[in-house]
């Protein structure tokens, strides 16, 4: 059940106390790929392990707005402190427990976002508002999936591609693989010492996303799915 589509009786009425709350971010992944990417996968992710679970779930509405700072000086990134971020999420397990959904899986699809989700998932369980768990998709999917992630590299466009493939600019790829970063940062003595991608990036990107597929996506998806499922056996038991 989508909170979104569904009526208050709806909810007051559905068999269980485990809901899922996505959050991801609208920040550029180079020409090529839409802003929203990270809240479109974590959205997708937990929108397919709803239809798959053996058990009624709930799936709230993404938060769409992340920590994203870092691609400030790319165009229509949108971005919040983490305070901010980790107060408005916190708040919205808050009123998720207050219904009785006291066993809530954050599903995330951003990297800058990570942190955040940790410490307040901890903090809520700690003071028995209700037993939340993070689960960063990109954390977890087998590794051989996730060979050359980037950001907004092959790996992420692939996703978006089997989400919704006319959301990405094939004819744009060489542009992105022109200007784009090869790591994440500008690395000295292991440090990094970029604070934001313009620094190292100029398309955004990092990776070329040529070798996407939406063929690809889904095995990407699919396992980000069974491994959450799993995971949310695991918290209905505890």
């Amino acid at each position: 059940m989508h909170l979104t589509e569904a009526t208050w009786t709806d909810v007051r009425d559905v068999d269980t106390d485990v809901a899922i709350l996505p959050v991801g971010s609208t920040e550029q992944h180079g020409p090529h790929a839409p802003l929203g990417t990270d809240a479109l996968s974590a959205a997708e992710i937990a929108a397919r392990a709803e239809e798959r679970a053996d058990e009624e779930l709930v799936v709230a509405p993404v938060v769409s707005v992340g920590v994203a700072e870092e691609h400030r000086h790319f165009d229509g990134t949108l971005w919040v402190s983490e305070d901010t971020f980790r107060a408005y999420v916190r708040e919205t397990i808050e009123s998720l427990a207050h219904h009785g959904f006291e066993r809530i899986a954050v599903v995330n699809g951003h990297g800058g976002n990570a942190a955040a989700v940790r410490e307040l998932c901890a903090r809520v369980t700690r003071d028995g508002t209700a037993y939340a768990v993070p689960y960063t998709w990109f954390d977890t999917v087998d590794s051989e999936l996730l060979a050359n992630l980037g950001h907004g590299g092959p790996i992420e466009t692939s996703v978006v591609q089997a989400i919704d493939a006319s959301l990405v600019h094939e004819d744009r790829f060489e542009e992105a693989a022109a200007g784009a970063g090869e790591r994440f940062g500008e690395w000295v003595s292991g440090v990094n010492i970029a604070y934001d991608f313009a620094e190292f990036a100029e398309s955004g990107n990092v990776k070329d996303p040529s070798d996407a597929s939406a063929e690809h996506g889904e095995a990407v998806l699919d396992d980000a799915v069974a491994k959450l499922l799993d995971l949310l056996d695991a918290i209905a038991d505890r």
